[in-house]
């Protein structure tokens, strides 16, 4: 075996420039399409957390009747047994309760549908980053009077600013419709046009009044976990504490978040199986080639006693060489890359307007899990060894005599 590892080695250098093209080739292979599927799992994670973050929360906790009909009226009916559960589970980070209405909101510059979400400021900043994320004023803390925060599309659909008034139009629990202007006392801007859109923020106790309520109502409550390894076992915990209402896991509230997770890594490997394939037609030619070139010489060796065995594992030899060579060496380069733009990150602000519609930043850091490194390398070198079959089998029926009067 040595002896075919010094043959195989001496003749793959034979043609410098075929062998570096090949080489470069499965490098450059490698490294597009491991630097593609680390954008994109940096983009889906970017994503996920960015909703987690912001709006979705590990767990949501709403009525029952809610899901169907978000009216004021459907409320959580057993909040004060789950906010005892919370409280002294230690598996909880945070939690936040919300009131939420529907609401339209008008200007003279146009009107549209939003959400009057009702909030205590000290625990919802514990949950979601929109408090920190204000691109003008505070955060429900500057005025005595009812005021609100809204998204940064939403201003500039109304020709709103800070300072200005905004009028709400709701119902009451009488389904009476109640009309007040608020004043505008802070702007956020986020990753999600439609949260910007579409929710404005008040404080819960001024909701409370302006309703004439003698107690809260709650129909949302924000979970934030330790782990989010930990929502299904957490969920589970919840709900058998409430039948009236229904509790649900982020991926659940945003299904199609839920679904791009499980489907990312059966993606990457399709999608590397396909750069392999397409890799694969280049080995298969390059090493064909090779043979071909060299039929006298094979027909010399086989007369002088080297026998098939021998001959095809020199051939097989040859073309693992060069997957051994090119594929650490790709990795390597794809590992440097990514984690490179993992700390630096990608900018795309010529397209970032477009990106925010699908709730991802304009920055993009890669991420790709190491178990990838591992597989993607054995995926390569297996998708070597098919390729090296078929030059292989082409060197064997070479007859001796025949290829040794070939000129």
């Amino acid at each position: 075996m040595k002896t075919i590892l010094k043959i195989a080695w001496r003749n793959l250098w034979r043609n410098k420039l075929r062998t570096s093209v090949i080489i470069f080739s499965i490098i450059l292979g490698l490294w597009g399409s491991m630097f593609f599927m680390g954008m994109m799992n940096g983009m889906n994670e970017n994503r996920i957390s960015s909703a987690i973050n912001t709006y979705l929360t590990h767990i949501q906790i709403h009525n029952s009747k809610y899901l169907d009909n978000p009216i004021i009226n459907n409320d959580i009916k057993d909040v004060n047994k789950i906010v005892s559960f919370l409280q002294k589970d230690k598996r909880i980070k945070a939690f936040s309760k919300r009131s939420i209405i529907d609401a339209m909101a008008s200007t003279s510059k146009g009107s549209t549908g939003i959400k009057l979400i009702g909030i205590d400021k000290n625990n919802e900043v514990k949950v979601s980053s929109i408090p920190t994320k204000l691109s003008e004023g505070s955060y429900l803390s500057k005025y005595k009077k009812p005021s609100v925060v809204i998204g940064k599309k939403l201003a500039d659909k109304l020709g709103l600013k800070l300072k200005s008034k905004i009028k709400l139009s709701f119902q009451n629990l009488s389904g009476d419709v109640l009309s007040y202007a608020f004043r505008v006392e802070g702007i956020y801007k986020l990753n999600n046009s439609m949260i910007e859109h579409s929710n404005v923020f008040i404080k819960k106790s001024d909701l409370k009044k302006i309703l004439n309520l003698s107690q809260d109502i709650t129909h949302e409550i924000l979970i934030k976990l330790n782990d989010i390894k930990q929502s299904e076992a957490v969920k589970k915990d919840l709900q058998a504490i409430t039948s009236a209402d229904t509790v649900q896991t982020w991926d659940e509230v945003a299904p199609e978040l839920g679904y791009a997770q499980e489907t990312m890594s059966t993606f990457a490997y399709i999608f590397m199986a396909i750069i392999l394939v397409a890799l694969s037609f280049a080995i298969i030619n390059t090493m064909l080639m090779a043979v071909l070139e060299r039929k006298r010489e094979l027909g010399i060796m086989m007369a002088v006693g080297f026998n098939k065995t021998k001959l095809f594992l020199m051939i097989m030899t040859e073309t693992l060489l060069i997957a051994l060579i090119a594929a650490p060496l790709g990795l390597l380069i794809s590992y440097a890359t990514i984690h490179y733009f993992e700390q630096h990150g990608l900018h795309f602000l010529s397209v970032a307007q477009g990106m925010e519609y699908f709730g991802v930043g304009a920055t993009i850091y890669t991420k790709l899990e190491p178990e990838y490194y591992w597989v993607i390398l054995l995926m390569t070198l297996f998708t070597a060894f098919l390729s090296a079959v078929f030059p292989a089998k082409k060197a064997l029926n070479t007859k001796p005599i025949e290829a040794i009067r070939e000129i």
